[in-house]
This record gives structure tokens, C-alpha cells and sequence, in this order.
């Protein structure tokens, strides 16, 4: 750190209101009707871009927060100019400001300005609200000399940025080689195109017990330490339970069917309330349950499924898929396999997720250093 040191080491700070050194904008009003889809961002309340337009508002360069709605309180910055739209406001910083060091600082200070917001169901805020909110400007006499450190300390960031980013893609795509690999491994264990086996309806091999299942709304849920499952895992946790064993849930409706993000066979032990969103399937033996569930989790459901804006697999349908029956102890054989190769995956997996966190902890960690100026005690006390 011999280097930061030397950059920031004695440097002269005044801390200012945002106020002081930026003008607030808000963005316009965004009308589906009136867009062309062209070069520029549309910026809305997302973290990300939701679209383009043909034309643009702000930039060419823009720092900008979320006003409303779950993301409220989000910090962004945009380098190509943007179609803002009203629910977020830009800040544009004055001539003793480099933009990108006001988005890292900001980032920085994000947790914060999130906690600003108001309102109960749909978070907001106002620019007065982040108005009063400090910034520190190097060598406020000095403006050539502060944007200078500026400079210095954005180009140190976007570096440490990108380093960070291509670590992060590297493990990125480790992981979803990972995932290839092991799908194509058990794709090639349930597959039985060059042998003979015995087809079976789902619905002769498992005992549906659909009836059983009782949804209860939020606001009269009991919470507790029972796992309530919906269609695509434990949605809450509640007093009493309908369940006591082992048993294959397997989604009934929701967009997952169809965009398969996480698994829509998964197996459950134990106390355990369901609710109408999941489909419950009991079988005679572990090795029966998950040989099904791996086999569910394998193929194209799109056949059985009805519905487009509400994807459905109803109770007949989910009955009727096509399962190869081979014998128990081949069942037992693939099982046996299959569960190693997916500990194994899902340690991998866990490792290389728990990798990029520590790769992006040490980045804000990093971050926050160089940008943790000295605040006077009478700041510190406000």
C-alpha cells in the first residue's frame, strides 16, 4: 500500500453535500408505445437496462440512483448516453467532480443511501432525501491537483474492476462447464435408445397424494420450524405439518417448467407442508424416487405441459410421462452413480460460488480502502 499512501497520505479533504456538487435530474416518463428500439440503454427501475431506444435523454457519461420500487437506492453508471426514465434520477456532477469517481464512491456508499428510502410496499425516495449526503473532494483549493487524485484513484478501481470481472467470468464459466459435464453424464445414464427396457407411465410407478396438500396464504401462516414447500422449493417455514416421510415434489405450475432455472423434480424428507403448487409423489424405495427424479429432471417436460401465460403440468398429465423401467438393481446402479456425481458437482459448485464471493468482498474491500477518506469529528459526530 506504499503507493495509496503516497497518493493519499496528508491529502487535504473538504467533505460537501451532494447538493454542493452535483445537479439532480429525473429522468421522463416512459411511454411502451413510444419506443423505437435503437443504440441507447433505457435505464428504468432495474439494475440493469430493460431496452433500447432510438433516441437518448442524458449523457454522454451518467451516474444514476434508483428511485422507486425493489431497487430503490441502486447505484449505476452508464458511459454510452441513456434514455432515463422517471423513476430513477441522474446526478450530474460539477466541474470539480470526475463522474466515474462519484459512481465509486456512491457503490461504495450504496447500503446507505438504499436505507434512505421510505414507504412500505414500494420502497422511493426523493433527490432531497440524498441530497444532504457527503462527499469528499480532494484538494478543494486545488481543483487541477484533485482531479487529478480522482483520476488516479478511478484508474486504479477500474482496474482492480477488471481483473476482479475476468476472475469472476473465469469461474463462471468453470462452473457451467461443471454443469455441462455432469448433465451429459447422466443423460448418457438415462438414456436408453440402444437398449431394450420396459416403459412405464409415472403414474403406475408412484402414489399421487396431491388430495393431502393444503395451501395456506401468508397472512395466516403460523410460522414455525416446518419447511412449506411450493412449486419450486421452501417458500416459508410453519407450525404443523401434513407430511412425514419421504417424498418427490414436482412442480405443477410457474414459468420454471418451461425455463428450467432450477430443478422441477426435487426430493424431500421428513415433517413438511405442501401447498397446491407442488405435486406429491410417494415411492417404495429411495432407489425408485431418485431414479425418477433424476429422470424427470432430465428430459423435455414441453409435451405435458399446457398453458402459455401460466404454464401448467396438471395431475393427468405429470401421470402420464413415459418413464423407462428398468430392473431395481440397475435403477440402484444409476442412482448410486448419479448421487456421487452430484455431491461432487454440488461441492464444486459450492466452492467456486463461495470463490467468486470472496473475489467480489475483496474488490469492495479494496474499493472502500481507497476511498475511506478521513471524515473531521464534527462529521463524524453529525
Amino acid at each position: 500500500m506504499s503507493f495509496l499512501k503516497r497518493l493519499l497520505d496528508g491529502v487535504e479533504v473538504e467533505w460537501k453535500a451532494l447538493a454542493e456538487v452535483v445537479e439532480f435530474k429525473r429522468g421522463e416518463q416512459l411511454k411502451p408505445i413510444d419506443i423505437i428500439p435503437g443504440p441507447y440503454p433505457i435505464v428504468t427501475a432495474s439494475k440493469t437496462e430493460v431496452g433500447s431506444h432510438c433516441e437518448w435523454n442524458f449523457g454522454p457519461v451518467s451516474v444514476t440512483i434508483t428511485s422507486h420500487g425493489a431497487y430503490a437506492g441502486h447505484v449505476n453508471y452508464w458511459a454510452t448516453p441513456v434514455w432515463l426514465a422517471n423513476n430513477v434520477f441522474l446526478l450530474l456532477p460539477s466541474k470539480i467532480l470526475v463522474p466515474k469517481f462519484l459512481y465509486y464512491f456512491l457503490k461504495s456508499n450504496e447500503l446507505k443511501i438504499q436505507g434512505l428510502a421510505k414507504g412500505g410496499g414500494v420502497p422511493y425516495f426523493n433527490t432531497r432525501d440524498v441530497a444532504p449526503s457527503l462527499i469528499p473532494i480532494p484538494y478543494p483549493d486545488n481543483p487541477k491537483k484533485s482531479i487529478e487524485v480522482q483520476a488516479e484513484l478511478v484508474r486504479i478501481l477500474d482496474a482492480f474492476n477488471e481483473l476482479t470481472d475476468e476472475l469472476t467470468d473465469e469461474l463462471t464459466d468453470e462452473l457451467t462447464a461443471r454443469k455441462k459435464q455432469y448433465n451429459h453424464y447422466r443423460d448418457q445414464l438415462l438414456s436408453f435408445e440402444d437398449r431394450e427396457v420396459e416403459w412405464k407411465a409415472l403414474g403406475e410407478l408412484a402414489e399421487n397424494l396431491d388430495s393431502m396438500r393444503k395451501p395456506i396464504t401468508s397472512g395466516l401462516r403460523e410460522p414455525g420450524d416446518i419447511p412449506y414447500y411450493g412449486a419450486s422449493g421452501i417458500v416459508d417455514y410453519v407450525k404443523g405439518y401434513i407430511f412425514d416421510c419421504d417424498l418427490l415434489l414436482v412442480s405443477e405450475d410457474g414459468a420454471n417448467l418451461l425455463a428450467r432455472n432450477t430443478p422441477i423434480a426435487f426430493s424431500i424428507s421428513g415433517k413438511s407442508w405442501v401447498n397446491n403448487h407442488a405435486h406429491v409423489l410417494k415411492f417404495d424405495t429411495y432407489a425408485e424416487r431418485r431414479y425418477v427424479e433424476y429422470y424427470l429432471n432430465s428430459i423435455d417436460l414441453t409435451p405435458y405441459i399446457s398453458g402459455a401465460a401460466q404454464p401448467k403440468l396438471n395431475k393427468k398429465s405429470l401421470e402420464s410421462i413415459s418413464i423407462p423401467n428398468p430392473s431395481v438393481e440397475e435403477k440402484k446402479s444409476i442412482v448410486a452413480i448419479l448421487d456421487k456425481f452430484d455431491a461432487l458437482t454440488n461441492s464444486l459448485t459450492e466452492g467456486l460460488l463461495h470463490e467468486i464471493e470472496l473475489r467480489q468482498k475483496q474488490y469492495e474491500h479494496y474499493r472502500d480502502r481507497l476511498l475511506g477518506f478521513p471524515k473531521p469529528n464534527a462529521i463524524e459526530a453529525a
